[in-house]
């Protein structure tokens, strides 16, 4: 029996409320508020009715930026348990980056990652291919067979390494034109940042800890605008985290260069001087910058410099973290507190409103990643027709983050303990709840 869900008085984007039917896997109708009722829903089927006199309704959101960890290791994350995490944030569809063991490099691995993701049923799973062979920078990987496999792979990114040989950008970023992918740099000089364990500034001075400089990530950025306008083809920069980044994307889009950048929740919101404190679960790739920076990307991402909110959802065992700062893996998690501290420091602060939240976490990712067409499309409008790919936010509420509760296997958290705003009560994939009233349903249970 197909559930049907009666969506009633929920407001789309955050405007007028109207009443919604998820059935079928599309948005059956859209009607003036209170105007629909369970009877004249649908003819076939159990009809659910769901309050929403008080949720917004966005689109599925649409990750760009995720590490799922499997095939390798499955001890800080599986692709089960972070596309569960996913859907207790409200994503419906998750890019996974290709550092695994193997290495998403070959047709065959990225196959198999987006098998087990369809299987596991969370969210959809697009694997994100190598751009080199072992993330080793010194061959390009399969890419054309990669993008014309199963997973019909668009995006290609060697994440945690930058691409740094300027000939291979330059041949990748050629390559990739044939089939419309894009290559996502990280963005990292290596040899600026040899040892580097923080952001190179004050506090790193202050506390004896390898500063990394803004223009490591500054000069990959300025360099590969250039050879992206020169070749004609698409680059992505992934997780811009300084002033002097969103200056130079701002100067190519000016420019007509086809860029797109992407900014992480934790970089929106945290500062280097929380490294201070020597607590691992402050060290992230890129590093946490000043105050000044994440006032700069907050402004980037409000004025359209910047696409997207990607999360570089990083989990790490406790062994990994529970260490000296040195010693520690760089990362955090946070696909299930994404939404909520976009919230807080974007509509909260009156800079975006909720059509904007929809833009930057499901529309522009998914057109960015191409998946916003085919058999399964993501990031569309929510209209008549339209997959039922549904998240909806309750703003007004608040939470306190306990990173061992969260779905992730993982508890590398940063927001431990910090109240967030906004909670997600349900998340439908193709208007089947993969979470509901806030908590995931496993495919096997019967729809409420």
């Amino acid at each position: 029996m197909t559930t049907r869900y009666l969506l009633s008085h929920v407001s789309p984007l955050g405007g007028d409320r109207v009443d919604m039917v998820l059935a079928d896997g599309v948005v059956e109708a859209v009607a003036p508020a209170g105007t629909l009722t369970a009877d004249a829903s649908g003819e076939t089927g159990e009809t659910v009715v769901v309050d929403c006199s008080a949720l917004v309704a966005l689109p599925g959101l649409v990750d760009l930026h995720t590490h799922l960890r499997e095939p390798g290791r499955e001890d800080s994350e599986t692709i089960s348990s972070g596309t569960r995490a996913a859907a207790v944030g409200g994503f419906t569809a998750v890019h996974a980056m290709a550092n695994t063991t193997p290495v998403q490099d070959t047709a065959g691995v990225v196959e198999q990652v987006w098998r087990i993701g369809s299987e596991a049923g969370w969210a959809d799973v697009h694997p994100v291919g190598a751009v080199t062979v072992g993330l080793a920078g010194e061959h390009l990987a399969e890419l054309g067979s990669m993008a014309s496999s199963a997973a019909q792979v668009r995006v290609f990114s060697d994440d945690g390494k930058c691409v740094w040989d300027p000939v291979l950008m330059r041949r990748a970023l050629e390559y990739v034109k044939s089939f419309d992918g894009v290559i996502a740099q990280h963005a990292q000089e290596p040899r600026l940042t040899e040892g580097a364990q923080m952001n190179e500034g004050v506090v790193s001075a202050e506390i004896g800890l390898a500063g990394w400089p803004a223009v490591a990530e500054e000069a990959i950025i300025a360099r590969d605008v250039l050879l992206a306008e020169h070749v004609g083809s698409r680059l992505h920069v992934c997780h811009l985290s300084t002033a002097g980044s969103v200056d130079l994307i701002r100067w190519a889009k000016a420019r007509g260069i086809n860029v797109t950048a992407e900014v992480t929740p934790h970089h929106l919101i945290l500062t280097d001087e929380l490294a201070r404190g020597y607590d691992p679960l402050f060290k992230v790739n890129p590093p946490l910058r000043t105050a000044a920076d994440v006032e700069a990307v907050r402004e980037g991402l409000a004025d359209g410099t910047i696409d997207i909110v990607a999360t570089d959802h990083a989990p790490h065992t406790r062994e990994d973290k529970d260490c000296e700062w040195a010693a520690a893996a760089f990362g955090m998690t946070g696909l299930e507190t994404a939404l909520s501290v976009v919230q807080q420091t974007m509509v909260d602060t009156g800079r975006m409103t909720w059509a904007d939240v929809a833009r930057v976490l499901s529309t522009a990712p998914a057109r960015i990643g191409r998946i916003d067409q085919g058999p399964r499309p993501q990031g569309r409008p929510l209209e008549v027709g339209e997959p039922a790919n549904v998240v909806l936010v309750d703003p007004a509420a608040t939470r306190t983050v306990v990173p061992a509760e969260q779905a992730t296997a993982s508890a590398n958290s940063p927001f431990g303990g910090y109240e967030l705003p906004g909670a997600v009560v349900a998340t439908f994939l193709r208007g089947r709840a993969t979470v509901f009233e806030g908590r995931p349903v496993e495919q096997a249970e019967v729809a409420r």
